[in-house]
């Protein structure tokens, strides 16, 4: 790809292990700027600023798409066949003192030869209609560095959706496509290259993970137990990056849990603490990205980006997302406060399209959820998990299912 691209290399990305490396991560917030102007995304090519929301739906929404399809996640190919569902197993299980019906689910997308199988678990209380539920970004059998280890205190979400009269799914993003830079001629991506390399605009991981997504929200529409209008979505980490695209890119959800998505989610890109554009490029992430994204690690900088993650939190607008992280001193990479400040650049799209933004334009203390309908940030104290953020999120998304049903 990189002599495709024309570099001869790439800058290093910054260690986050070792303080007394070449190139250590910045943690301190003097050092974390100065930086390029952010791109206005309510700002037109020629400068004018929109105004009207059928300008942003018809004419500024489709340019800032097409600057991240084009630089940043690549584009997904045409012609892709939908997925062929089949019940793996179906169980009765119960989750806090209610009876719930658990289904494994693989969904056989078949083309050139190739088949890709998306794994799904999804849960409904017993008899239940036209609930709402969440897609989360994870693991239908558990993450597996947590097998044969006691669970983390709190409740499971879960549990906790279960007891609000919801459902659930886990997709298994890797399914789609696996999170190895030596496999994008395998998965989904392979399957619609027909196992040939990428072009430098062709989709990277995360696209390809979001998409999975939408096939399951394709799913979801078809089952009478859930009502497909109020359907969330939540990832944490690199599933929160994917889980940002997701609402990004697939109108029909509801609502959105961004957890720790950092760098290549929700965190400013032009920001110089915790993980940079250049640990993105590298050699183990860089297949979460479009091939011209290199380029911002060779030739170009971050402060040369078209769009940056505000324009990805505006793409949302107006449905709720929810931005959460953990503690400075065991989640910086993620940068919280960078995270929040391009909340806050995103909020007069929301604003423009009826919604609230952001209430307040000073980064907030540890455990303060700030106020709103719409976009809200809690940063909680802990290290880099979503579960303290999780009841924030369920209480915050009953404004979802509320507005979408």
């Amino acid at each position: 790809m990189l002599r495709r691209l024309g570099i001869k290399a790439l800058r290093p990305g910054v260690d986050g292990m070792n303080p007394k490396a070449a190139n250590p991560v910045n943690y301190d917030e003097a050092r974390a700027g100065p930086f390029s102007l952010l791109p206005d995304p309510l700002a037109l090519p020629d400068g004018t600023l929109v105004s009207a929301a059928r300008t942003w739906w018809d004419v500024r929404r489709p340019q800032i798409v097409e600057a991240f399809a084009r630089e940043i996640h690549g584009r997904v190919p045409r012609g892709l066949p939908a997925p062929v569902w089949r019940t793996v197993k179906e169980e009765r299980v119960t989750r806090g003192g209610v009876a719930v019906v658990e289904r494994r689910l693989a969904g056989d997308v078949t083309a050139h030869g190739r088949t890709v199988t998306i794994d799904l678990l999804v849960g409904t209380p017993e008899g239940a209609a036209n609930l709402p539920a969440v897609i989360e970004l994870g693991f239908p059998d558990g993450p597996p560095w947590m097998r044969g280890r006691p669970l983390p205190p709190g409740p499971d979400w879960r549990d906790a959706a279960i007891a609000r009269g919801w459902g659930y799914a886990v997709y298994a993003p890797t399914s789609v496509q696996p999170d190895d830079p030596g496999q994008l001629q395998a998965g989904i991506i392979g399957l619609a290259n027909r196992g040939r390399p990428r072009d430098p605009d062709d989709w990277g991981a995360l696209r390809a993970w979001a998409l999975g997504v939408s096939r399951v929200l394709d799913l979801l529409e078809t089952d009478p137990a859930i009502d497909a209008r109020r359907v969330a979505v939540a990832g944490m980490s690199r599933y929160g990056k994917a889980a940002l695209l997701a609402m990004a890119y697939e109108p029909r959800l509801a609502g959105g849990y961004i957890a720790s998505s950092g760098e290549g989610g929700a965190k400013l890109h032009r920001r110089r603490r915790g993980e940079q554009v250049e640990n993105l490029a590298a050699v183990g992430e860089h297949h979460w990205m479009a091939g011209n994204f290199l380029r911002y690690a060779g030739p170009l900088t971050a402060d040369d980006l078209p769009v940056d993650a505000h324009s990805l939190i505006a793409l949302a607008a107006p449905r709720p997302l929810f931005i959460g992280t953990g503690g400075d001193a065991t989640d910086g990479w993620v940068d919280a406060r960078g995270m929040f400040m391009a909340a806050a650049a995103a909020s007069p799209v929301y604003r423009l399209l009826g919604g609230t933004g952001l209430d307040r334009a000073a980064f907030p203390p540890p455990l303060t959820l700030t106020a709103g309908d719409d976009l809200v940030f809690r940063q909680h104290a802990e290290g880099h998990t979503p579960g303290p953020n999780w009841l924030y999120f369920l209480d915050f998304a009953e404004h979802a299912f509320r507005r979408a049903a």
